[in-house]
């Protein structure tokens, strides 16, 4: 199958421009004879659903969480890019899409990112018009501050409360389409499966999370809007709940899965610090602004720390290496975050790390002394709460101990420009997509792309869809032999697993999935411990369906059995990752070969042979997936090796 992107043609500025004014439109009276289900009430669904709902179309939104303001995306800190250059330090669309590309290492398509960065600026407008209480300067304007990636301050956000703030406003125009009856809410609704009628997606079976009944909905078109897989890994900054089952499903039923293996890793989580630890808290990007990263210059005062014979506050700055200052004099601390975390991993392994040894300090001593400590906690106040919570340390007199850690996924489902997979009908948005990213994310990207997508392209593209499905009347799912064989075969699936009766819990195979992802598919990779990777991975699936235990029953509400629904799918796109990080020789962004690298240790691309799109085909239980390859053309930009040195 050859992939089509659907870019419209002419000059990189004016493509958006151009589609907008060409695509077929739905008429206000034809909107209302629509049925559109969107899967998640994140920032990209519950953005999706609001606006959808308000151009009249009627819409279903399902979330599993027992309300929609639960999404993962309230747990964002930092900020949400845009391209506004209130600061008047010579940002612009252009110098946004620009580092969008480069941060990404050359690796998203070029009219996606455009669009992304020409969309920003209304984002921030939309949001200061529903009441997001952005940060604002001394003389009441929009305050911006500094990201990873970038040389100027483009980054709006609401102390590091964003995500939340943001949702909030989401969450308003949701409600109010609720109110309005154009929006029905399913909450405690987890979607089981797509149902695909003549090669189109047509509906979705649910299962309602307290009582265990499973439901067929019917819908003209389907929005995925369901985040990531960092969750894969066991150990993410994600919520728990956090999955990839309906991608996955999708995936099953047709939809290309593009660039898996391209996973973040963020350079500022709370090192892991227990066994019995269920998840790892992120500490903002932001906090990179005014905090310095270092470790001793010195391993015997490393050692020293490590033994508690010595505080970090006992050495001198002649004793401290600021490594990313002294590698990266032109970005310093805010080099994007695969860079950083490569180079915390490196000081680590070389025997400089703090704490267990597998974590580096972020200091704000230098700027509290330079602003002021009230400053510092007007800015990262809650933060700086957070942290002393979890660690029992003040973080304004003791400096933050950090490691990086699984945090978000560049790759998702292939979509082309209008966000359609290659299931007709099937739409993905948000990070369940790959569009947008390239092989790395820049921070405070993801919330931007969410609600570029659910505010500002999916309400166009969705339209030029269901221009032509005029003809088509509402299903009855009852009367559809293929909404009966796709409830069975979900009631068939969740009888399998409730009859194993083994003796491994959920969490415990979970856990054994993620520490081999994160050793063999993790920061650093290459081809003998991917293929080990492989086989433990494949090993742990034979177990899981072996001897896993689900206690209770499927007639109602069975946590358990949620996991393990999801951990199934965990245990086969973990295969799939590790296979596409195995086939991609090259390094480029958070994907880091080790035998792909330069003298000095920055990562090495193949642009020759690996300029591409990797999306894969599902072709069926007990065969190979196969590889299609989107090539990256750019027409707009010069394709160089990316330098944060100078």
């Amino acid at each position: 199958m050859k992939l089509n992107a659907k870019i419209p043609s002419g000059p990189l500025a004016e493509k958006w421009s151009t589609y907008k004014s060409t695509q077929h439109l739905v008429n206000p009276a034809n909107k209302r004879k629509f049925d559109i289900i969107v899967v998640g009430t994140g920032l990209a669904g519950a953005s999706a659903a609001a606006s959808l709902g308000e151009l009249g179309f009627k819409v279903k939104n399902f979330c599993y969480q027992d309300s929609p303001r639960r999404a993962h995306s309230i747990a964002a800190q930092g900020g949400i890019n845009a391209a506004k250059n209130y600061q008047n330090d010579g940002d612009s669309v252009y110098r946004l899409f620009y580092d969008t590309i480069k941060g990404g290492d050359y690796r998203s398509r070029e009219a996606n990112v455009y669009r992304l960065a020409e969309v920003s600026n209304r984002i921030i407008d939309q949001c200061v018009g529903q009441g997001v209480p952005f940060a604002r300067d001394y003389g009441g304007y929009l305050d911006n501050r500094s990201f990873g990636g970038a040389l100027v301050s483009r980054t709006f956000y609401a102390r590091g409360q964003t995500g939340q703030q943001l949702l909030l406003g989401a969450y308003g125009a949701l409600n109010r389409q609720i109110a309005a009856g154009n929006v029905k809410m399913y909450t405690r609704t987890e979607m089981m499966d797509i149902v695909v009628i003549d090669g189109v997606a047509r509906g979705i079976i649910s299962r309602n999370l307290e009582t265990g009944a499973l439901e067929a909905h019917f819908g003209h078109a389907v929005v995925l809007a369901t985040g990531g897989y960092g969750n894969v890994y066991f150990l993410s900054t994600n919520a728990m709940g956090s999955n990839a089952s309906a991608a996955w499903k999708a995936y099953k039923r047709g939809a290309f899965f593009a660039n898996p293996a391209f996973v973040q890793i963020h350079p500022t989580c709370i090192p892991v610090h227990g066994a019995s630890q269920s998840k790892l808290t992120l500490m903002s990007e932001s906090l990179r602004n005014d905090g310095r990263i270092w470790v001793p210059k010195e391993k015997e005062d490393a050692e020293k720390i490590r033994a508690g014979k010595l505080k970090p506050t006992d050495l001198p700055d002649e004793k401290r290496d600021y490594y990313l200052e002294r590698r990266y004099p032109a970005f310093g601390n805010l080099v994007p975050r695969d860079v950083a975390s490569r180079a915390a991993k490196e000081r680590c392994d070389a025997g400089f790390g703090v704490g267990s040894g597998q974590a580096v300090y972020l200091d704000f001593k230098d700027s509290i002394n330079r602003l002021g400590q009230k400053v510092i906690e007007e800015r990262y106040g809650n933060l700086f709460q957070m942290y002393e919570k979890i660690v029992d340390e003040n973080p304004y007199k003791t400096p933050m101990m950090i490691y990086p850690a699984i945090h978000y996924a560049m790759g998702g489902l292939w979509v082309d420009y209008e966000l359609q997979t290659t299931v007709p009908g099937l739409f993905a948005i948000g990070e369940a997509n790959f569009s947008d990213h390239g092989a790395n994310r820049l921070g405070a990207s993801a919330l931007m792309q969410g609600l570029a997508d659910g505010y500002f392209v999916l309400p166009y593209t969705i339209q030029n869809y269901l221009a032509g499905q005029l003809n088509v009347p509402r299903m009855d799912p009852a009367a559809k032999p293929e909404f009966k064989n796709a409830l069975d075969a979900v009631r068939s699936d969740i009888d399998k697993l409730m009859n194993i009766k083994g003796k491994r819990t959920v969490d415990s195979l979970h856990k054994d999935l993620g520490l081999i992802m994160w050793d063999h598919v993790g920061m650093g990779r290459n081809k003998v411990g991917l293929e080990a990777g492989i086989k433990k991975i494949r090993e742990v699936r034979e177990t899981f369906w072996q001897d896993v235990r689900i206690p209770g029953t499927a007639a109602g509400m069975n946590i358990e059995l949620e996991k393990a629904n999801r951990v199934a799918d965990f245990l086969e796109l973990g295969e799939l990752l590790a296979q596409d990080a195995l086939h991609r020789e090259e390094s480029c962004g958070g994907h880091f070969r080790e035998e792909h690298q330069m003298d000095d240790g920055e990562a090495r691309r193949n642009d020759e042979k690996f300029k591409y799109v990797g999306a894969w085909e599902y072709k069926g239980p007990g065969k190979a997936d196969e590889l299609h390859k989107e090539h990256l053309d750019y027409e707009f930009i010069e394709v160089k090796t990316r330098n944060y040195k100078e």
